[in-house]
């Protein structure tokens, strides 16, 4: 059963708010990333700690996740949807008041607790109310969120650092997701429909029905590997990007500008041709063209601006663009009786994977006598191979339309 479809108004309201939530959290996790420099040298700790600290959110989410899965369908999804958004801007908040690394790893940790389930919770949302058809372009429009982050969230948090600290990155990032949590009171709909339904199994029966079910299983092995393919380099940019491309620190937000910009453009293009094309070929299509720009950014020597703009831009449109028939894909793999435990669990692969991914690329790559980065192209390997595996595995998954049989 699915939520009333509402009118395009109200829909595209919808999707907005749902893209302004996800736009903070995705900006609570990217800001650490281009940080990194600047959390090595502060604390003391080395590439592979950094990664841990990346990791930490990631990993916390996805348990969180696995403990979300019992109670997600049991609630409304607005209720469920600002409580869990409430804690995480706390949440942030701590991040920017924490003082060691110790501190911060732990805030770290207590933000992935809730911000893992709201990517879930969105993607729910999407597939409850917007139909078969018309997913790719939500999945499109929410997921410009990413865009903006970069475009403008990135940056704007790397100028708040530059000139203030980094605490007052995340206080910001606090303070704007407050902002939004009153939005999303304000404009969402109740979205309770899932709790009318007659036959609804118990939390723990929920969990077993997802995992009984053989589509939701490869759903799931997808899922991980479309995350692994990214965060295997990913964390790495920025760091690799000054002591091997030699970028100045003030220029590490151009890198995020770019390719934002670009980003914020093609994400409707490749909503659209999402559901022209086809959810399936147009994944395939963009897992492969990424393998381009992830090799080619681990690869990078002594550069000018432009080069390196060039390559990390088209890594960025292609790594972000596969992500939207990718999410279309998992939304309409879910049997939809099932689909808030099935997001919720799904978003604990995600995390998992995320984090792992995070953590095996700080160990493949290392600095010589110089503090260069040596090896960041096998992290590339790494996440190419996953890439591949990704586009072999998603022809084994029937997707769900609507009608009364799933079709590819």
């Amino acid at each position: 059963m699915t939520e009333p479809s509402p009118t395009p108004r109200r829909e595209l309201w919808l999707l907005l708010t749902l893209a302004g939530i996800q736009f903070t959290h995705i900006l609570d996790f990217m800001i650490m990333m281009p940080l990194g420099p600047q959390f090595t040298q502060l604390f003391g700790i080395t590439d592979a700690a950094f990664g841990l600290l990346v990791s930490a959110y990631t990993l916390a989410a996805g348990v969180s996740g696995l403990l979300a899965a019992t109670y997600v369908d049991r609630f409304g999804r607005k209720r469920l949807l600002l409580v869990l958004y409430g804690l995480f801007a706390l949440a942030t908040l701590a991040c920017g008041l924490a003082p060691t690394y110790a501190a911060l790893m732990a805030a770290r940790i207590a933000a992935g607790v809730f911000g893992g389930v709201l990517s879930a919770l969105s993607q729910t949302i999407v597939g409850d109310v917007v139909p078969f058809e018309r997913r790719g372009r939500a999945m499109g429009i929410v997921m410009t969120s990413f865009s903006v982050s970069t475009v403008a969230g990135v940056p704007l948090g790397l100028l708040v650092a530059a000139h203030f600290s980094w605490h007052a990155t995340f206080i910001g990032i606090a303070a704007v997701s407050a902002l939004f949590a009153l939005v999303a009171w304000r404009t969402l709909p109740v979205l309770d429909e899932h709790l009318r339904q007659p036959d609804r199994p118990s939390p723990l029966g929920a969990i077993g029905r997802v995992l009984a079910d053989t589509n939701h299983r490869w759903a799931f092995v997808f899922s991980g590997l479309l995350m692994f393919a990214g965060f295997s380099v990913i964390p790495y940019i920025t760091i690799y990007m000054q002591t091997n491309v030699g970028l100045a620190v003030t220029q590490i937000p151009l890198l995020y500008l770019a390719g934002g910009v670009a980003t914020l453009i093609t994400a409707r293009l490749f909503g659209r041709m999402t559901d022209a094309l086809g959810k399936v070929k147009t994944f395939r299509l963009l897992a492969v063209l990424v393998l381009l720009p992830l090799l080619g950014i681990t690869l990078l020597g002594r550069v000018p601006l432009w080069q390196a703009l060039a390559v990390s831009t088209a890594f960025f449109v292609c790594m972000s663009g596969r992500m939207i028939p990718g999410m279309a894909i998992l939304t309409s793999a879910a049997d939809p009786r099932l689909r808030g435990t099935f997001m919720t669990l799904n978003a604990s692969v995600q995390s998992a994977a995320m984090g792992a991914a995070a953590y095996v690329g700080g160990l493949l790559i290392s600095r010589d006598a110089q503090g260069l980065v040596q090896h960041y192209w096998l992290a590339a390997l790494v996440g190419a191979a996953a890439s591949l595996t990704a586009v072999a595995v998603v022809g084994r998954l029937d997707l769900h339309t609507g009608a009364a049989t799933p079709a590819r």
